[in-house]
């Protein structure tokens, strides 16, 4: 089944239930599958691009929930969080601060990369590795912390 079948699926019962953040949620999942196939591409989505599609919206509702936390806003924040828990449904499995820190490690090692100089070889490899799979600033701060100590 493909992500536009599921969701579609998805919308269809979340209408049934009534939940309405789930429902939205997923309309605009659909929204910008639509988007992408209006484009003038011509064809259907890549799994890359569904990857790279859901990680923009979910790091678009990460980007909310931090503003609105920042700006004492906790009914707006939580709605958020419950529409990144939906959208993290279709996403891969996230890999855990201590999985990331031992990938790294490695992709250290492969690259013989010696020093905060050397992120730029690193990062490439890191996140094409790991896409879809772990945010791409906590990437980068665990990057910069290996090298560092390195």
């Amino acid at each position: 089944m493909t992500l536009k079948d599921r969701i579609n699926e998805d919308l269809k019962n979340a209408m049934k239930s009534g939940d309405k953040v789930r429902t939205e949620t997923i309309r605009s999942l659909r929204a910008a599958i639509i988007e992408f196939e209006k484009s003038g591409a011509g064809r259907e989505m890549t799994a890359d691009e569904e990857i790279k599609a859901l990680t923009s919206a979910a790091k678009k509702r990460r980007e909310a929930i931090e503003l609105y936390d920042k700006n004492n806003r906790p009914e707006l924040a939580e709605k958020e969080r419950s529409e990144l828990a939906i959208i993290q449904d279709y996403l891969p499995k996230q890999l855990s601060r201590e999985e990331i820190i031992a990938r790294i490690r490695e992709i250290i090692r492969e690259t013989g990369a010696a020093g905060p100089q050397d992120a730029n070889k690193v990062m490439p490899v890191a996140m094409k590795e790991m896409k879809g799979q772990a945010e791409g600033r906590v990437v980068q701060e665990v990057v910069k912390e290996a090298l560092a100590g390195s």
